[in-house]
């Protein structure tokens, strides 16, 4: 019963972030298409400006509802970020909200449990996640976790929550999670910084800049990896 109420909040949380988002998008639309105008530049600035500490305030809300129900991918928030308020305070901004939010969830499943868990993510795969001998081994499961979340794609906010209930040591975690979103969230918040700058190209170049060397270092990893630790990983997750 307290599983249902669980996913009727979330259902109903969903609906209310996607609102908000819709109504954002719609609010920046007219501002953000004249971006490669010098007057639209001029324009979205002044816009920001006027929002002040509600700018940030809104902003963490969406990064709240993105982390803890993980229903829109973290990549547009950091661009956000990053066009409104520049590459370095953006990125910041974003690792940091990141962190507090991450270690936020990290610490309410390791107090109240599972059924926390039950409420925002499908109990059968935490189960199978939990369960899985890969994820229960202490040695193995901070490299996982390390690699699944610099990996593009994968569920890091679901890993948020699985965290939690893996044996790994809270400051470990908080380190990993911290870090490993580096690379992409500056990659995101300096294409967002060139988007605001009406420098399209050099937001893409930077991206790729960034990105393809952590790939590379990760298909290194792999290659070395004789146990197929990330492999054996992503089936367990994805199944």
């Amino acid at each position: 019963m307290k599983n249902s109420k669980g996913k009727v909040l979330r259902i109903f949380f969903t609906i209310v972030v996607l609102v908000a988002i819709i109504g954002l998008i719609i609010y920046l639309a007219p501002i953000m298409i004249k971006l490669s105008t010098e007057e639209g530049r001029i324009a979205f600035k002044e816009k920001v400006n006027e929002w002040g500490f509600l700018g940030f305030f809104s902003l963490f809300g969406l990064q709240v509802a993105q982390i803890f129900l993980f229903i829109i991918p973290g990549e547009p928030i950091e661009i956000l970020s990053g066009m409104c308020y520049g590459g370095v305070i953006g990125s910041i901004f974003i690792i940091a909200s990141a962190g507090i939010i991450s270690t936020g969830i990290f610490f309410a499943v390791r107090i109240l449990g599972k059924k926390f868990v039950y409420n925002f993510c499908d109990e059968k795969k935490i189960e199978k996640i939990e369960n899985s001998k890969l994820f229960q081994n202490p040695r193995k499961v901070e490299k996982i976790m390390l690699i699944l979340f610099v990996l593009p794609g994968t569920p890091k906010d679901l890993l948020v929550y699985i965290s939690g209930l893996l044996p790994i040591k809270p400051f470990r975690f908080i380190i990993i999670s911290t870090i490993a979103r580096i690379p992409s969230v500056i990659s995101s918040t300096l294409a967002g910084a060139n988007l605001a700058n009406g420098d399209w190209k050099m937001s893409i170049i930077i991206y790729l800049v960034i990105i393809i060397p952590v790939m590379i270092a990760i298909f290194i990893m792999n290659k070395f990896d004789k146990e197929k630790l990330t492999d054996e990983a992503l089936k367990v997750i994805n199944k």
